[in-house]
């Protein structure tokens, strides 16, 4: 069976909100765009870099997905994951967006989010990786299907976000599997449930990612 990877940036106060730039997302007010740069280095690099390295294929969220299709496809420094993103195989959740998808090697999941992704787990093959698209993270972990989170934790506060494990997050229990600082502060923590460690439950919650 393949296995679901969740890889996200966060704040000390769990903030998952617009880390790569100030326009990236707004909802709420948010201004405090940007707020991971700071932080990159090379150890940081190294360590999405290995993670891609196992990836067989993406998850998207709508919102995700759109951003990172107006950067990526069109980039020409030379950026080692340029080549990677454009290639590997990805799936996108989403009720708007119809078929065929603009970027190369893109799928739209049909019907249930959540159901599709239970059935790409099925398959044997790589992980499937999901970076940023919180809701969708969010709403996989309400049905039990994230197999480890990998959560890049810099050492900044910012208040008011959106958060990766919010108000509506079911109770569960993680363990810590591995942990790296980066030169910059930043301890990236690999964590992965624990078998009966929490609860999953069958709802529409996870249909607020299909925008």
């Amino acid at each position: 069976m393949s296995r679901v990877v969740v890889t996200m940036n966060v704040t000390l106060d769990g903030v998952m909100q617009a880390p790569a730039r100030a326009d990236e997302d707004i909802r709420g007010g948010f201004a405090h765009g940007g707020w991971a740069l700071p932080y990159d280095d090379a150890i940081k690099a190294e360590a999405m870099g290995r993670g891609m390295a196992r990836t067989g294929a993406m998850l998207f969220g709508r919102r995700t997905y759109e951003d990172f299709y107006r950067v990526w496809p069109h980039r020409t420094d030379g950026n080692p994951f340029t080549g990677y993103l454009n290639g590997v195989q990805k799936y996108v959740a989403s009720r708007t967006l119809t078929e065929p998808l603009p970027w190369q090697n893109s799928v739209l999941l049909k019907g249930d989010a959540a159901d599709a992704v239970a059935a790409l787990k099925e398959q044997d093959g790589p992980d499937l990786a999901v970076i940023g698209s919180g809701e969708l993270a969010q709403s996989l972990a309400r049905r039990g299907l994230v197999d480890e989170y990998v959560l890049l934790i810099h050492p900044l506060v910012v208040g008011p976000g959106r958060r990766l494990f919010s108000e509506a997050t079911l109770a569960a229990r993680l363990r810590l599997v591995s942990s790296v600082t980066t030169g910059a502060g930043v301890i990236i923590a690999t964590y992965q449930p624990e078998p009966g460690g929490g609860q999953t439950r069958e709802d529409t919650g996870h249909d607020a990612v299909r925008a």
